[in-house]
Order: C-alpha cells, then structure tokens, then sequence
C-alpha cells in the first residue's frame, strides 16, 4: 500500500539520476567496497522473493547473509575491518539498528533495504517499500542524508522505545505471529480488575508525575498524531528532539481527582529519563529487551550518514 505522506518538493540536482530535496539529500559519489547484509527469512522472505542478493551482487556489493539469531554485529565488524566503505541491511528494523550503530560508530553511509515486515523506518527515511531491489541504488547511484540517532542506556534506536503494555507484549512467545492478539491479551492482564500496570515513574514537560503508567513510548523525533495525512509517521528524523508519549492507566473518578489531567501526554524533549524499581521490560525498534533503571533517553543530532 503507498504512503499517504505527500512527497518532499525536489529540485534536479547537476548530476543525472540524483534528485536532491530541501530536507538535506545531497548527491555523493559511490562507495567503492560496498557491504549489505540480507536476512532471508525477515518478512516472510521478502528479500529471497525480490531476489536482492542476487541483484545487489551485479551491482558489485559484497552480500552477507544472516539468520535471525547469528552474530550480526561480529559480521558488521568483520566487513569493516576488511575495509567496507558503505554498509547496508535489508532486515527487520532491529538488525537496521545493529548495522546502523557500526555505521556511526566508523562514520559510514548506511543504506536501508526495505525487506522486513513493516518497514516503519523505510516509511520514514522516504524509501519506497514497495522495491527493495529500486533501493540498491542507493549504493551506486545515490544521495545522503544525516539524520538523528537516539539512544536508551547507550543502547542506539532507529525507531523508539516502548515501555508498559508494549514491553510486556513483546516478550510474549506468541507476539510475533500474531501480534494483534497478543497485545490484546496484554492489555486486557494490565488494565483489567486483577492486572497491574508496570513500575515506571517520569515526569512530563509540565512537572506532572505519571507513576505505573500504561504506555510509554519514546521515538527518535516526535511521530505526527494530529495530521491525518501522515498520522503514525515522522515528518523529520533531523529535528533533534525526542517524541515522547505517556498514556496513564485509566482511574476510577473521586473526590481527589483533578479534572484537568487528561490520561495521558505527548511532547518532545532532548532528553527524559524513566525511572523503576526493578529492569524494565522494554521494546527496542520491535526487539525483546530488559533495561536496568534508571533509563536515560538521549538523542545526538545528524549522527548518522
């Protein structure tokens, strides 16, 4: 299905085949010892269907294939200790987020191959989801653009950081075949007479506590809530600034109750940290993972090529 979000204005730029957006894109030249690392069973096995190894290798880039429990990260520090110059994925957005860390951390150009099952970061950047084979052309003929990165207890994110009802159901062995139902069911254990909410604590921009909050979810750049076109989507991913959105577990009406707080808040910030009484259990760009507390949030500007 196309994106709803209206294209950026673009203007040709001097050299053929390269459009160059007011947002940043400007042309480069190709990178000479390409590196791209496929997982074949991500997406159900988009990149095998659209056959993108093969087609990255005639374009002459080294291909590396990877599973979905191998040692992604000794593989990327593998290529680039053989001298890779560009490094790219076409994955889930987790194994984005891995490949992308070695990219910062070596001042690389990454190049996302949009073969997982969603793509939230594709949608995002401008890539078309619909051709993860059009997207190889990023390493021959392409333009760049740097973008934020952001990160929880120095761990990097592409995408966000999901805390409560989310992080809960991310562990659930069944949530990745059937997500819907599994966060369904994980609502319904946190929010029902017997559940409770996890232990989190934060205050928001205005010095309001959420204590044992529902939801938080904290995103690399604020995702567009209130514009129909784009609702679900980030309009930049160079503003510098955190998305942070807090729902509050819904409480029963009394006499204390102040009706001015709505159940819950979003707002941007360069920084937040959450805090609990015990690791969080915490969904990272869709990946299963315990944070020790305090969790600083933090987010570096134009960090990644």
């Amino acid at each position: 299905m196309p994106s709803a979000r209206p294209p950026a204005p673009v203007i040709r730029s001097e050299r053929p085949g390269i459009l160059q957006s007011r947002y940043g894109w400007v042309p480069v030249d190709p990178p000479r010892r390409p590196v791209l690392f496929v997982n074949p069973t991500s997406g159900g096995g988009k990149a095998v269907r659209a056959e993108v190894a093969e087609r990255a290798r005639e374009r002459g880039i080294e291909v590396v294939l990877f599973g979905p429990s191998g040692p992604l990260d000794a593989l990327v520090g593998g290529a680039v200790a053989r001298g890779a110059d560009a490094v790219g994925v076409a994955g889930g957005d987790g194994s984005l987020a891995v490949v992308a860390a070695a990219a910062q951390t070596h001042c690389l150009p990454f190049v996302c191959i949009p073969a997982g099952t969603r793509n939230h970061f594709a949608l995002d950047l401008g890539v078309d989801r619909r051709d993860p084979v059009g997207a190889l052309d990023a390493f021959t003929d392409g333009a760049e653009l740097r973008i934020d990165l952001a990160y929880v207890n120095g761990r990097l994110f592409l995408n966000n950081v999901s805390l409560g009802i989310y992080g809960e159901a991310v562990r659930e062995p069944g949530y990745c075949d059937a997500k819907a139902r599994t966060m369904l069911d994980t609502v319904r254990a946190v929010l029902g007479p017997s559940g409770a909410a996890p232990d989190l604590h934060l205050v928001d921009d205005l010095g309001h506590e959420h204590s044992h909050p529902a939801v938080v979810l904290v995103s690399n750049n604020p995702y567009a809530l209130d514009r129909a076109l784009v609702r679900g989507t980030r309009p930049s991913l160079s503003g510098g600034r955190l998305g942070i959105l807090v729902l509050d577990v819904p409480r029963i009406p009394d006499a204390e109750s102040d009706p001015r707080r709505a159940p819950g808040r979003a707002w941007s910030a360069t920084s937040v940290e959450v805090d609990a009484l015990e690791p969080v259990h915490a969904g990272v760009d869709g990946e299963a993972v315990d944070l020790n507390p305090p969790l600083p949030f933090t987010i570096r500007l134009a960090a990644l090529r």
